[in-house]
């Protein structure tokens, strides 16, 4: 399956205290680079949400942001330091016997003592929380997979429409090629006749230039090349996944074997299928690169 680099995604956890956004973003890259934004509190989690996202995708810039908020405020966890509060009652008793002291102590006033009585916020669940945010993200990563597999299957359509566009003029660029030595030595004789006036002409040395001309003109190996390419492309495109760059590597190929072809044709029916390939070439390097 060919997936585009470009997509989006959003998801979200919610419970009567939690809410988690979470929202991905991703544009072609030629490596795989992740950023990732969310608040302090959840820091601690910033590798697990990497390696997951990294999991989903091979290549491409991936932006995801994180939101996280409670909605209602804890209760606060009250804790009492009962060793504490014995050693304070403890000084108080011996204070009071010392002082001759008949009052009696009174618990509220150990209970004022610092650290007797603790109140804190409740500390957060951190396996909890991860659980709360791979829920949001997984939802997010869903979607955006899914728009990169819509998108990705429409570049692979239109690529392989490019193909056989290219294909037929490759075939004509064959085609042709069996008559253009054969049109050059029939060109060269009427011209030599022309000047010659008459003259006896050395069909030796006709034949000689026009093998010289065959030689430098022959295209059969780039045409060969050409079609192998063609093939490939085609194989490559099937077997999908991480082809970004193999797809790339193809059409730089192509590029080389149908300028050489244009180079060495000479010949104006060829080079205006050369033209069209070039055009087909160029509209699909833009395609490729935002291809996984």
């Amino acid at each position: 399956m060919v997936f585009s680099m470009t997509g989006f995604g959003r998801g979200e956890f919610r419970t009567g205290e939690t809410s988690i956004t979470v929202e991905i973003r991703s544009v072609n890259h030629r490596y795989n680079d992740i950023s990732i934004k969310m608040p302090k509190s959840l820091s601690f989690l910033d590798e697990r949400v990497r390696q997951y996202v990294q999991s989903r995708i091979s290549r491409g810039r991936v932006d995801v942001f994180i939101s996280y908020e409670l909605s209602e405020v804890r209760d606060p966890e009250v804790k009492v330091n009962y060793d504490l509060a014995h050693s304070y009652y403890n000084a108080l008793t011996q204070l009071k016997e010392k002082a001759g002291i008949e009052d009696r102590i009174p618990f509220s006033l150990v209970a004022t003592f610092p650290d007797v009585i603790v109140a804190k916020q409740r500390e957060l669940d951190e396996e909890e929380l991860w659980k709360q945010l791979l829920d949001a993200l997984v939802n997010a990563m869903d979607i955006l997979v899914q728009m990169r597999r819509q998108e990705g299957g429409n570049h692979k359509k239109d690529i392989l429409d490019k193909l056989q566009k290219m294909n037929d003029r490759v075939l004509d660029i064959e085609k042709r090629a069996g008559f253009i030595v054969e049109e050059y030595r029939e060109k060269l004789e009427k011209r030599i006749e022309e000047l010659s006036r008459g003259i006896d002409l050395d069909r030796d040395r006709i034949y000689q230039e026009v093998i010289i001309f065959a030689d430098k003109s022959n295209i059969d190996e780039e045409i060969v090349r050409l079609k192998s390419h063609i093939s490939q492309m085609h194989n490559i495109l099937d077997e999908g996944g991480t082809i970004g760059r193999k797809l790339d590597f193809l059409v730089q190929e192509m590029h080389r074997e149908i300028n050489t072809i244009g180079s060495k044709a000479n010949d104006l029916h060829i080079s205006k299928s050369v033209i069209d390939i070039k055009a087909q070439l160029e509209k699909m390097r833009e395609q490729i690169q935002n291809i996984e």
